[in-house]
This record gives structure tokens, C-alpha cells and sequence, in this order.
């Protein structure tokens, strides 16, 4: 038997809309949990288009991921803030807010943090 797997994310599993239309979750599952892709639209912001959904005062969500185009700004809750952009990678422990910087929608590939994003 074959170890190899294909996913895309062009038919992704499950996808989730964000409040307002300002983005969305498209997910693939695998063994080793889901693997999400984000687009978070200009203007997205944790606070108004997720917390909605979560219904937690800020994301509990650890992340784990790649930044492959725009800009999203993440603050903990104890103040620490850091830009991400195009080609960095992220890890973000629970306890944040986040949006996104510019004009320019944001994606984002997580492998650790989706699997419950904005699930309602």
C-alpha cells in the first residue's frame, strides 16, 4: 500500500466563512489533523469577524504557519505584537488578536491551529 497523499485546497473538505464575508477557513483533513488555508480580507480583524464565533475574549488557537501573501499583525494578550509577512513562518500560542495591515488580503497555511477555527 501507498504512503503517499494528495489533498488541494482547491476542493478543500470544509470550508468556513468569517462574520461579515471578510475571509475564510478552507480545510483538508489528514491523520495528523486538519491543515487549514485562510484568506483573511482587508479590514479583518480576530475581534470582529471570529470572536463572534469562538465567543472567547481572544483566540485560543496555537498556530503554526506560513504567511504566503499579505500582512497580519498579531497581539498577545500581554501586550507582545509582531508583523507577519510574505515567507515568514508563525507560531502564536493562545491568547491573541490579530488583522491584517494594507489593502492586500492576507493568506495564511496552518497546520496546527484550524481544526476549531471559527467552527460554529
Amino acid at each position: 500500500m501507498s504512503g503517499l497523499v494528495r489533498k488541494s485546497f482547491d476542493s478543500p473538505e470544509e470550508t468556513r466563512i468569517f462574520e461579515a464575508g471578510k475571509g475564510k477557513l478552507d480545510l483538508v483533513n489528514l491523520d495528523a489533523g486538519a491543515v487549514g488555508r485562510a484568506v483573511f480580507e482587508p479590514g479583518w480583524r480576530w475581534s470582529e469577524h471570529v470572536k463572534p464565533i469562538a465567543r472567547t475574549d481572544s483566540c485560543q488557537a496555537s498556530h503554526m504557519g506560513y504567511c504566503v501573501s499579505g500582512h497580519m499583525v498579531v497581539i498577545m494578550d500581554d501586550g507582545e505584537k509582531q508583523e507577519y509577512g510574505p515567507g515568514d513562518f508563525m507560531i502564536a500560542p493562545p491568547g491573541h488578536d490579530a488583522w491584517i495591515v494594507g489593502d492586500e488580503p492576507c493568506v495564511m497555511i496552518d497546520w496546527q491551529g484550524f481544526a476549531d477555527y471559527a467552527k460554529r
